[in-house]
């Protein structure tokens, strides 16, 4: 049984300052469960990580800046955990199941979180709002387009989907995520819908009626 591997694995941190910075982001992580990001302080923060604001300026220029390097590691940690999850070697439907509900089952881990990333990082100001939307959106739809490059997709019935197609499933799982959390209705239960959505536009087409099958 193969894995789909996620590029770019970093060394865990194991310096003094490094704790701290661990510190700070776990602390971000309490407070935007606890107040949401609009509400979320940098008092908020260090209260949470049980240090001071000196330390917490050491390693970030300010909230949005911490904020940001906490959603690109939970990101990260994310798009990991969906490459873990695949089964290279199992059919392609299934490999499509299995990146689904790895990727609902990592929002559903911490809906403050998943939720914040999705409707507040809109809100961040010039570059930072680049560097996360960038780099984030990034490593998403490459995932999607690398596991759709495993050989069980590469059949002439099957349409993997390019980069445009990849940005569409990417922008689409967000806002159901997002709007489902807003409902109160439980993550878990997308699983199916989203599944189903990403086999329609990889899968072979129907030609019934003039339409490609």
């Amino acid at each position: 049984m193969r894995h789909a591997e996620s590029a770019g694995a970093q060394a865990p941190m194991s310096t003094e300052g490094s704790s701290f910075r661990r510190r700070l982001l776990d602390g971000v992580a309490e407070a935007l469960r606890e107040c949401g990001y609009p509400d979320m302080t940098i008092a908020d923060v260090v209260r949470h990580a049980r240090t001071s604001r000196r330390t917490f300026y050491e390693h970030f220029t300010g909230k949005e800046d911490a904020y940001v390097a906490l959603m690109l590691e939970w990101n990260r940690e994310a798009i990991a955990q969906i490459y873990a999850a695949v089964d290279l070697d199992a059919p392609w439907r299934t490999q499509v199941r299995q990146a689904v509900q790895a990727w609902i089952a990592t929002s559903a881990s911490d809906v403050a979180i998943s939720h914040a990333w999705i409707r507040h990082s809109p809100a961040l100001s010039g570059e930072l709002f680049r560097r996360l939307h960038h780099d984030a959106a990034t490593a998403y739809i490459d995932m999607i387009v690398n596991l759709t490059a495993a050989p069980a997709f590469q059949v002439a019935d099957l349409h993997p989907p390019t980069r445009q197609v990849a940005t569409i499933l990417f922008g689409g799982f967000r806002e159901l995520i997002a709007s489902t959390i807003e409902s109160g209705k439980e993550i878990n239960d997308l699983v199916d819908v989203a599944t189903e959505t990403a086999i329609a536009l990889i899968g072979p087409r129907d030609f019934g009626n003039g339409r490609e099958k």
